[in-house]
């Protein structure tokens, strides 16, 4: 089963010094709001439907930041935005468990680690990032589970048993 292609949008405030970030349902860890492209969609559309599901709030986008191509099967190409506000209230949805606008220089300990590091990339680089994911990697999920067991125990529920009876 091989994954969909991810748009995820980095949605500053007004002055940039916050990040939005959603609180998933499904694992209580804090993300990037986006998620899968569907079929026929532009990395674009997907965004900024991603972003109003997640949050309710409408975007424009400022510009793409990155593309990171998969190196294995454990990972999927995402399209990376900055995108600002354009309208809408906070809203939760089936997929959101909370969303909250972070200072950049206090983040959640528990914001998922590649968001962390898609999100230093895009504030220290100006160029479009075109480059291989090297950090999803199967040591680096054996690592992860390591750490977390409970939470991979919970996204295998979601992903592979919950998700198969629907």
């Amino acid at each position: 089963m091989s994954l969909m292609p991810a748009a995820i949008g980095i949605v500053f405030n007004d002055d940039q010094t916050q990040v939005l970030l959603v609180k998933r349902q499904d694992i209580p860890i804090w993300v990037l709001p986006g998620g899968g492209i569907e079929p026929e969609e532009t990395p674009e559309t997907a965004v900024k439907r991603e972003i109003k599901e997640e949050t309710g709030f409408d975007v424009t986008i400022v510009r793409k930041c990155a593309e990171y191509y998969p190196v294995n099967r454990l990972a999927a190409f995402t399209s990376i935005f900055i995108c600002q506000l354009h309208q809408g209230q906070p809203r939760l949805s089936d997929e959101t468990a909370d969303l909250a606008f972070y200072p950049l220089s206090h983040l959640p300990s528990t914001l998922f680690y590649l968001h962390a590091s898609w999100l230093q990339d895009a504030l220290t680089h100006r160029h479009l990032i075109q480059r291989p994911l090297i950090e999803v990697s199967y040591q680096a999920l054996a690592k992860y589970f390591i750490r977390h067991p409970w939470l991979m125990l919970r996204y295998a529920w979601t992903r592979f048993v919950k998700n198969r009876k629907a």
